[in-house]
């Protein structure tokens, strides 16, 4: 008996929060009953490409959304619906734009049509004379998210979220009871912290015995990095034997920048990509996250998973601390703050909470069966 195969629809299948997740779904999945083929909207491959296909799935891929000509987008998600009929559940992560996507499967009879929220667009700031107001190109993305976001439930049969928050962002309060919580369950055993293993680590980051400051996460403007090198300016200041981890993609020239100007580039290592984040994790001290707008990260549950305080905004769902190892920081409280916080916390011990995601049900194993037997029971 051949798998159902099961459509994800993303951006680019590189290693972003929405991205890591849904592998870490496929990877935990029964692949001989289920499997995952995906819709991407980039030509060129993503850093989970090879993965996917070497796990059997397939990849078709269409041009970018334009906003300019939407009728040429929608004419070829016709297309391809009319050219691939045997997908019957179609699992959107584009969060409000899943409306084009949904829209066209509806029109097709695809029986299982899902929109899954990965984030919450609340909060926009464009006030000129504030240090921390977001850039244009948030803006836009602000207001597209949120003017699309209102047709969603009307092409989706089932209502996913990655957090309270999030679901009520995309699919609004009226429709609270109808979503589901998907958790961006992680495979903890990877993440358990050893000493020993950190220690190494540390050598081949160059940071031996220094203080560890650490950041997972693309470069986009809702990641609030130009703060986030503000902070460890005033740690610098405090603590000179420290350094500034930074892993993600996207173009972080600005920041490298900024960090030229706060006279601290010696001290920042910009990783990129990366594909050994939980060896990472077991380098880095202190995890700090100053987000403006988010879901409910992955990247905080394998910090937890790790064993690290962390220091994050309170735009972010408390529902997120499952360990009690999250601090929540406004952003409007000054990097000296944060950073006066930060340091005063460097001195605790670092334990395995693998028990603890387990129990908050973070652990993808439990959660990759549960998911499976949805997608089965849809067709069966």
């Amino acid at each position: 008996m051949k798998p159902i195969r099961i459509l994800q629809v993303l951006t680019i299948m590189n290693r972003g929060g929405a991205e890591t997740m849904v592998m870490n779904y496929y990877r935990n999945i029964d692949r001989t009953k289920v499997q995952f083929d995906f819709l991407l909207h980039r030509q060129e491959r993503g850093a989970f490409d090879d993965e996917i296909e070497s796990l059997g799935g397939k990849i078709h891929r269409l041009q970018s959304i334009n906003f300019r000509n939407l009728s040429v987008y929608q004419k070829a998600l016709d297309h391809f619906f009319e050219n691939n009929p045997e997908y019957q559940i179609v699992h959107s992560h584009l969060n409000a734009l899943s409306v084009f996507v949904l829209k066209s499967a509806k029109k097709h009879n695809v029986q299982t049509r899902i929109a899954h929220s990965h984030t919450s667009l609340y909060n926009l700031n464009l006030n000129p004379f504030s240090k921390k107001r977001h850039s244009l190109q948030f803006a836009f993305r602000f207001f597209v998210q949120n003017i699309f976001k209102l047709k969603v439930p009307a092409y989706s049969n089932h209502y996913y979220s990655c957090g309270d928050k999030a679901g009520i962002w995309l699919f609004g309060k009226k429709n609270k009871d109808k979503i589901k919580i998907i958790n961006n369950a992680i495979d903890s055993d990877k993440f358990i912290y050893d000493p020993v293993k950190a220690a190494k680590i540390k050598e081949k980051l160059h940071s031996g015995e220094k203080l560890v400051i650490g950041h997972v996460g693309n470069f986009v403007p809702e990641k609030n990095h130009s703060f986030l090198l503000q902070v460890y300016k005033e740690i610098k200041n405090m603590k000179k034997d420290s350094v500034l981890i930074l892993v993600g993609a996207g173009e972080r020239k600005q920041f490298e920048n900024t960090a030229i100007e706060l006279n601290i580039e010696n001290d920042v290592n910009f990783l990129g990509v990366r594909n050994d984040v939980p060896d990472i994790l077991q380098a880095i001290d202190i995890f700090v996250f100053p987000s403006t707008n988010e879901g409910l990260p992955v990247t905080l549950i394998e910090a937890q998973a790790s064993g690290l305080k962390i220091f994050a905004s309170d735009e972010i769902s408390k529902e997120l601390d499952i360990t009690g190892l999250i601090n929540f920081v406004s952003l409007k409280q000054s990097p000296k703050y944060w950073a006066e916080l930060i340091l005063e916390s460097t001195n605790y011990n670092r334990e395995n909470t693998i028990d603890k995601i387990v129990e908050g049900n973070y652990d993808i194993k439990n959660n990759a069966l549960m998911l499976q037997e949805f997608y089965n029971n849809q067709v069966n």
